[in-house]
């Protein structure tokens, strides 16, 4: 099985670029406080740096 990545949102997305709002919406974000469980592909990781400053992440199996 592959390895999954916990990705919380930290930070507000108030004031940000469109593509950092559109990403994290993609990703399944809507709130401070969300979290969502997503395996670790190559997309996810380059959407989580994208907005790596607005998240906090976890690797959990």
């Amino acid at each position: 099985m592959m390895p999954r990545l916990k990705v919380t949102q930290t930070r507000s997305v108030i004031g940000g670029k469109q593509n950092q709002r559109d990403t994290l919406r993609s990703l399944g974000l809507k709130r401070i406080g969300d979290i969502v469980v997503k395996e670790d592909r190559p997309e996810i990781r380059g959407m989580v740096a994208t907005v790596a400053h607005l998240v906090t992440v976890e690797e959990v199996e």
